[in-house]
This record gives structure tokens, sequence and C-alpha cells, in this order.
């Protein structure tokens, strides 16, 4: 004869976390290796990742380079910003 075990449901509390995105726009001022360069040194991308993102960015206009909290992705804006590069929160 089977055992089941009884399950006990327990409520409990979720956090909605809106998520965000940084975006980098393209121009015509900063070359390849500038904006590759910052996406390593800001975002923490590999090279790879960050090259990727370049290619995007260069040929669709921008590119959604992180997602996260706002408030992290602030500081990340603003240190792209600071290397002349064009970037928002959405």
């Amino acid at each position: 004869m089977a055992q089941y075990k009884e399950w006990e449901l327990e409520e409990v509390d979720v956090i909605d976390i809106e998520t965000h995105h940084l975006v980098v726009f393209n121009d015509d001022v900063n070359t390849f290796d500038h904006v590759i360069q910052t996406l390593i040194d800001v975002c923490n991308h590999t090279p790879e990742q960050a090259e990727q993102c370049t290619i995007i960015i260069h040929y669709k206009g921008k590119c959604s380079v992180k997602e996260g909290e706002f408030e992290k992705l602030v500081a990340m804006r603003n240190a792209i910003c600071d290397r002349g590069i064009s970037a928002e929160v959405r």
C-alpha cells in the first residue's frame, strides 16, 4: 500500500522588482575601441559581449547593454556619459 505525504501550503511575500534597461546610443564621434573598452570597464562585459553590443549600437542606432535595478544602472549610465558616450536608463 502506497503512503502519501501531506503537504502544507505556505504563503510567501513576493517582491516585484521592476527591471530597467541601460541603453547606449550611436554617435559619429566615439570609436569602436572606446565604446568596447567602456562597456568592459563600466558594465563588466566580456570583450566579445562588448564588441557585439558595439556592432548593434553602430548598425541599429542603440542597444540595451545591461538590465537591472534603476539605481545601479544610473551609476553605470553616469560613468558611460562621463566618457563621452550617450546613454540613458529606461
